[in-house]
């Protein structure tokens, strides 16, 4: 028996090593919480006590009622959770990870007032505390708290945990807000009242607390990252308010309190008030961009630089205001119709712009209800009061005139005119016809005129260049007279003067007459002794010049003929004497170019040369004797007291 009562010990140390977890879990009600984990304890029957039961509507247990417990076990060692009593699930912490919040939903609680839909925040540890939550009044339903990024521990039998991302608002956009809970919108209002210390919609129990009304917000969320309760606020992302360069933005405002017109007794069109007050907003906005909630307020652009509308089909500004203008069709007196192109150039002052838009709404209304009716009229009846041909010459005057006319109307509309332009203007083409035919012949009308004077005027000019011709003439016979006259005087003058001259000059010559004749005489007489004198004079000086001239001369013959002669006497001692007489003859010849052999050479019949040598000496004779003549003459010339 000691032997069997040994193994049974064995066996059962050996069962309880092994299955010790069992054990401690069935017999000492032993639970383990992980550290990562979180118990949810679920009671199924209630030994002692009165409270055997939750109460009606109620499913978690604050008071160890069976059932859901609100009591959860943290990580650590637990006894006497009985298997048979308590069933413990094991689940993991809530974690929230970064860029999310986590919206809690209750499944207990007392019930969410009437008219609300999110129950309101009670302290409970951020809804780990199941028990405070319940206790502390906590309504079932969503709440209106959550969580943010961390880990918790949520008893999820209470609690559901829905993730939600972070609203996001991005550059040069903004956050419209619409509150889906609060309370109710005041009559006549469209947008709740502005709250404060709401902290941008994020505490959203704050906005409540503070009278936050359900529905549009007037106030807006600017760039960011917010924790916004998805269930409680709606956001709806739009671009800024850009009011561009060269206008100003007019603010009509929807909501707000009824304000008092800043405009007094002289603006009768609409109310203009202060800031933050229902209807216009007496400042305008400059250029910039704009924090603006577009259902709560509107902002109408109005350009306050020269704006220009055009009445014509084929052009439009930028601007798209004047888009519906067209050109204006006109009907003149005469009953033709015919087309013209109309700009009008407007400018509206800065300080105007807030009275335009009360007393229109907007440009468009302007340009359709004052500006298209009045240049349209104005030009209509204009046109009525003259033909085409008048409008066309006086197209100048009329431009001023609806200028002055239009100024005038749009002052009373706060609108400043700057100038109105006539652009092209068209008639009918059979009416262009006819004035294009009338003008040509009145232009030809004016060049035959223009003719006709220039011959008129050449004609006169010829008529005037005759008599001026003429007039010379006259001038000139007048002269002629007048010198012919002058002329006979002084030809009768001359004559009695050459009279009385000639008179004088025979007396004159008569005493020169017998003057030249005494001094003739003289001078003949003095002439004469002169003369015989000179004679005498020149004579003896001939005689001496001839004898002298005549020693120098035979002196000269002589010196030459006796050194001509040494010369020759050289020569034929040179020479010889026939040689000499050879060359003497030959340079002769030579010098008197002399032909030795005749153009004609006969000869005779018996070959011999007697006749024929006969004429060459004779010939050669005659030569010699002409040039020893011609010689002698020579030297009779040079010496003539040889002759």
């Amino acid at each position: 028996m000691n032997e069997i009562t040994s193994y049974w010990w064995i066996i059962l140390i050996l069962f309880s090593i092994v299955f010790y977890k069992f054990i401690l879990r069935v017999f000492f009600g032993m639970v383990m919480v992980p550290e990562d984990r979180i118990g949810l304890v679920t009671k199924k029957f209630v030994l002692f006590g009165a409270d055997k039961s939750l109460p009606d509507g109620r499913i978690i247990a604050t008071k160890g009622e069976a059932g859901y417990q609100a009591q959860t076990l943290a990580p650590g060692l637990y006894w006497g959770m009985w298997i048979w009593q308590y069933s413990i699930d094991m689940t993991g912490f809530t974690i929230i990870p970064e860029g999310k919040i986590g919206l809690v939903l209750s499944k207990d609680g007392k019930e969410i007032p009437t008219g609300r839909i999110l129950a309101r925040r009670v302290e409970s540890d951020n809804f780990q505390d199941a028990t405070a939550f319940l206790n502390n009044g906590g309504q079932k339903g969503r709440q209106t708290a959550f969580i943010t990024t961390g880990s918790y521990r949520i008893n999820t039998f209470l609690f559901e945990i829905v993730m939600a991302d972070q609203i996001k608002i991005y550059e040069n956009m903004i956050g419209i807000v619409t509150a889906l809970d609060g309370e109710p919108i005041p009559q006549g209002q469209i947008a709740g009242k502005f709250v404060n210390d709401h902290n941008n919609f994020q505490d959203f129990d704050k906005f409540l607390e503070h009278g936050g009304n359900r529905g549009l917000q007037p106030q807006v969320m600017l760039a960011g990252s917010y924790y916004i309760n998805t269930w409680g606020i709606l956001i709806e992302q739009n671009p800024m308010t850009d009011v561009p360069i060269g206008y100003v933005g007019v603010v009509i405002s929807y909501i707000g309190e009824d304000g008092q017109d800043v405009t007094g007794d002289t603006f009768k069109h609409g109310n203009i008030v202060s800031k933050g007050q229902r209807g216009v907003w007496m400042e305008p906005f400059g250029p910039g961009k704009y924090a603006l909630n577009k259902y709560t307020t509107k902002l109408e652009p109005v350009p306050t630089t020269n704006l220009v509308l055009n009445w014509a089909n084929a052009r439009s500004e930028s601007h798209d205001l004047d888009k519906n203008l067209s050109t204006i069709t006109v009907r003149s007196k005469d009953g033709f119709p015919f087309n013209l192109d109309v700009a009008q150039i407007i400018h509206v002052p800065a300080a105007e712009a807030p009275k335009v838009i009360a007393r229109f709404g907007s440009m468009n209304n302007l340009v359709s209800q004052v500006l298209e009716p009045t240049i349209g009229n104005y030009f209509r009846n204009s046109a009525q009061d003259s033909d085409v041909i008048s409008f066309l010459t006086t197209r100048k005057e009329r431009q001023e005139s609806a200028k002055n006319h239009i100024k005038l109307v749009l002052d009373e509309y706060n609108v400043n005119a700057v100038d109105t332009l006539i652009g092209d203007i068209v008639p009918p083409d059979s009416l262009m016809k006819t004035l294009t035919d009338r003008k040509l012949a009145e232009e030809e009308q004016k060049t035959y005129q223009t003719q006709k004077m220039a011959q008129e005027q050449r004609q006169g000019m010829e008529k005037e260049t005759a008599i001026a011709d003429m007039q010379k003439e006259i001038v000139r016979a007048s002269q002629s007279v007048e010198i012919a006259q002058r002329t006979a005087d002084a030809t009768v003058k001359k004559a009695e003067g050459d009279a009385t001259s000639l008179k004088l000059n025979v007396n004159a010559e008569a005493e020169a007459t017998k003057m030249r004749a005494n001094a003739e005489a003289e001078a003949t007489k003095a002439r004469a002794g002169a003369q015989a004198e000179a004679t005498k004079l020149n004579a003896s000086a001939e005689a001496e010049r001839i004898s002298k001239t005549g020693l120098a001369e035979a002196e000269k013959i002589m010196a030459i003929g006796k050194s001509t002669a040494e010369a020759y006497q050289l020569q034929v001692s040179a020479m010889g004497g026939d040689n000499f007489t050879r060359y003497k003859v030959t340079e002769e010849i030579g010098k008197g170019n002399i032909k030795v052999i005749p153009d004609v050479l006969i000869s005779g019949n018996g070959g011999s040369d007697g006749s024929i040598s006969g004429l060459l000496g004779l010939k050669l004779m005659e030569m010699m004797d002409t040039k020893d003549t011609k010689d002698l003459k020579e030297v009779k010339i040079q010496n003539p007291k040889k002759q």
